[in-house]
């Protein structure tokens, strides 16, 4: 009976002790809500409210109230009443409100930020270790609160004047909230190694499983959510990078305000809250920095942004004595649903925001995607630094071992912190289910061929490329071709295709051998012979990998073109760190197809031999690659990106004709922003010396028809090509070209008009040398400069657009019409 009574006291202390208050706190006008304000309890605890202002807290129950406060907002004190563990704190606005958070001279949060930045390297783990390893055991879920949906019934009784009758109402989210209270959406787990030496930081994944996947989608695995470190000149959320508040020129971009202080892992520290400067409808970066009083690092983070997604990321930190450093333990990304008109589809559609407004134009009730939202834990332990750490294969970010994917429970029941619940271990049972049942993963693995341009049957990728075309030479051209693939073999490869052409009724052909020599770098050996045609002046990038298109509409004007039937050898691989190449050696009997002679040294050309050694390598410096059980992926895609490409004929080898080098430049920049606009850049050039034909010069791009009136010469537009410049009208020996599109979000006119407005520009210098040297065909050269801008409306109806160029400059025309050029643009959308 005494222990009886002991274990019960025991009890009732911890019942005292685990008193919990939650609750959220709004401005008392506005209602909404406000983040990082500072409660205050009266047993000496401080706490601040989260990114949706609310607020979680342990208090003894012999609290008697907490206080509330918040930048340029009156303090308010709550009692604390019995029974009662959810409050609604109203806060009111000072009359200075916005004089507090503007940056006097004497801020005291300017100092204290002065004082981080100075000591950035000092407090940096990447630069005051030497090296440092640690696990990280990662959980993303796709989930709703059910508590936040109000779900109702598929019918309810209501009274009607004779009686009571059944009436059908909307039960959509009924039916969500009984599933999610089930299950979650989505659920992925990860545990990684983390190692960092010699500034090079590596990911190697032990472990990983994804809900309603046998071999999980490694895209999604190496989403980059939010930076690794706070310390970065640019702090990166969701693939979006702000200047961070702590970068060198901080102070010119935020304002800062001393909130309060608190004490973490038992050092003090000043809670500064920080906001851009700038106003506008996105808020850009703003949050909370937990500053040490002693070294000034950042021992706690919190980031958010406010657009059309609701974005936040919190970054944890332990202290280490001995290195008087403050290391991550704990990381914590979400993204809940912002202010969007138009749907939002994130993770490869794994999400979707629905938009806010309807057809009507008028804002629609709440659905089931406004109470979803993404949430990703991430949680460090075993942490060494300053031993000695060698990384295998540095050249990967991220390395999926082999046996990852087939990890035992008993690997997991080591590694998470918590046990799962019935709703996380019914996820994987009900997806599972459900994948098997609507073969998703086979779906996803269709899509992925038919997105790179290959329709799977079988052991054979058929190539949708070669199956269809036209142009002004061979009229349609009707093919049939295709590649093995991992069903008939991972080592070796068989390719090839057969073309007819029904306006010159001849054949083309290719068939072609490979085989892998490595797997980590994807090296790969082979040899193919072709007879085939191919567009004179044009310059192939092997390494550039185009986007599929069921049609491209350039051709359809080109008439120009010359044969070629060559015997090729070559080497593919990726073994020089973020890069690919390609090197060939060539032999090839060209033929053009129209009227043309090569003059060398009075000696005529009609048809001529090339013997060539070639490599293109394309350089993506800036870019981080993932290396899985199946290949090596490019998963952060930045920019810019380099291609080299080199050629040199081959004296006297295999009956060459010709003696010249080719020397091609090629670099790209993109960058894409949260509101859907887009920004691009292309920059060519290229430099060929020697005795070179016309055939294998430069016709810098042009797609434009010789015809007398602006309707007549309506076609379909090119990507990256002159609408304005005539076919044949300018060759080049040497050129440089920049074009300059700025894209923005497409604009919801109705329900199938949504067009996508695309600025652009380009411009092209270049010269000829020799140019008496090539007889038969007239054309000028770009000493002076060739310039056009315009306008892009694209996806104006089912992919169908309208494009309006105008021609200026040193070499503009006579005729003010015929510096014009209107045109179709195509855009298909495969949806997958």
């Amino acid at each position: 009976m005494k222990h009886l009574y002991v274990l019960l006291f025991l009890f009732t202390c911890s019942i005292q002790a685990q008193f919990q208050l939650n609750g959220i706190v709004k401005d008392a006008v506005t209602t909404k809500p406000l983040p990082f304000a500072t409660i205050s309890i009266n047993d000496g605890k401080k706490t601040v409210t989260d990114v949706d202002g609310k607020f979680s807290f342990q208090t003894i129950s012999t609290s008697s109230s907490f206080d509330v406060s918040y930048v340029g907002y009156k303090q308010n004190t709550i009692a604390i009443s019995k029974g009662k563990n959810f409050y609604v704190v109203n806060l009111s606005q000072k009359k200075n409100e916005l004089d507090e958070i503007v940056i006097k001279s004497d801020n005291p949060a300017l100092s204290i930020i002065k004082k981080a930045i100075e000591n950035k390297n000092k407090n940096n783990p990447q630069k005051k270790l030497s090296s440092f390893e640690f696990k990280t055991y990662n959980r993303l879920l796709v989930t709703a609160n059910p508590d936040s949906i109000k779900g109702r019934i598929d019918t309810i009784m209501v009274q009607k004047t004779f009686g009571k009758k059944f009436v059908k109402i909307d039960s959509a989210k009924y039916k969500f909230k009984e599933i999610i209270r089930k299950q979650h959406l989505f659920q992925t787990e990860k545990v990684s190694l983390y190692q960092y030496n010699h500034n090079n930081l590596k990911e190697t994944v032990l472990g990983t499983k994804m809900a309603g996947f046998k071999q999980p989608v490694y895209e999604i695995i190496a989403f980059n959510l939010q930076s690794f470190s706070i310390y970065d000149s640019n702090y990166e959320l969701f693939e979006t990078k702000y200047n961070s508040p702590i970068a060198k020129d901080a102070l010119r971009d935020y304002n800062y305000k001393l909130l309060d202080t608190a004490s973490i892992n038992g050092r003090n520290a000043y809670v500064i809250y920080f906001k851009n400067k700038k106003k506008r409808k996105s808020s850009g970066l703003e949050g909370v920095l937990y500053i040490d009083q002693n070294n000034f690092a950042v021992s706690k983070a919190i980031m958010r942004i406010r657009g059309v997604l609701d974005i936040s990321g919190i970054h944890e930190f332990k202290y280490i004595p001995e290195e008087d450093i403050w290391f991550p333990v704990h990381k914590t990304f979400k993204i809940a649903k912002g202010k969007n008109d138009d749907d939002i589809k994130i993770l490869g559609g794994t999400i979707q925001f629905d938009g806010d407004i309807k057809d009507n134009f008028k804002v629609r009730k709440k659905q089931s995607t406004d109470y979803t939202y993404l949430l990703s834990e991430s949680n460090n332990f075993d942490i060494r630094y300053n031993i000695p750490i060698e990384i295998n294969k540095s050249a990967v970010a991220i390395e999926i071992k082999d046996d990852a994917i087939n990890k035992p429970d008993s690997f997991w029941n080591t590694y998470r912190k918590d046990s799962l619940d019935s709703r996380s271990l019914n996820t994987y049972t009900a997806l599972d289910s459900i994948s098997i049942k609507k073969r998703i993963e086979s779906r996803i693995r269709f899509g992925r061929k038919v997105i790179n341009g290959y329709l799977p049957l079988g052991f054979i990728d058929l190539n949708l490329r070669k199956v269809f075309s036209y142009n002004n030479y061979e009229g349609f051209r009707l093919g049939v071709g295709g590649v093995t693939n991992e069903q008939f073999s991972r080592k070796y490869k068989i390719e090839g295709y057969s073309a007819y052409g029904t306006k010159d009724g001849a054949f083309k052909y290719n068939i072609g051998f490979s085989s892998r020599l490595e797997k980590f770098s994807n090296t790969w050996i082979g040899a193919s012979y072709t007879d085939d045609l191919r567009e004179i002046g044009s310059t192939i990038f092997p390494v550039v990998k185009k986007p599929f298109k069921i049609y491209d509409p350039r051709p359809i004007n080109i008439s120009t073109f010359y044969n070629y039937v060559s015997w090729k050898a070559f080497v593919e691989t990726k073994i020089l760190p973020k890069s690919e190449s390609v090197w060939e050696f060539n032999h090839a009997v060209v033929d053009p197809k129209f009227d043309y002679t090569y003059n060398l040294n009075g000696k005529l050309f009609h048809q001529y031999t090339l013997t060539t050694a070639m490599v293109s390598i394309q350089w993506n410096p800036f870019s981080d690659y993932m290396q899985t059980p199946t290949g090596r992926i490019e998963v952060e895609k930045r920019f810019p990106k380099f291609t080299f490409q080199f050629t040199q004929s081959l004296p006297k080898v295999w009956d060459n004709d010709f003696e010249y080098t080719k020397i091609d430049f090629r670099t790209e920049y993109e960058k894409k922003y949260l509101n859907g606009q887009k920004t691009s850049l292309l920059f060519e050039a290229g430099y060929a010396l020697g005795d070179i034909p016309l055939t294998h010069l430069y016709n810098n791009s042009p797609n434009n028809i010789t015809k007398e009136t602006i309707i007549k010469r309506m076609t379909f537009a090119g990507k990256n090509s002159f609408e304005t410049m005539y076919f044949n009208e300018f060759f080049s020996s040497e050129f440089a070209f920049f074009q300059f599109k700025h894209g923005f979000k497409r604009v919801k006119i109705f329900e199938k008009v949504k067009p996508s407005l695309v600025l652009v520009s380009r411009m092209a210098w270049g010269n000829m040398t020799k140019p008496e040297q090539h007889l038969g065909l007239e054309f000028k050269t770009l000493n002076d400069g060739f310039f056009e801008s315009g306008i892009e409306l694209n996806q104006i109806f089912n992919g169908l657009g309208l494009t309006a160029f105008y021609r200026y400059g040193p070499n503009q025309l006579s005729k003010f019409e015929d510096n014009i050029a209107i045109k179709l643009s195509f855009v298909l959308n495969l949806g997958l």
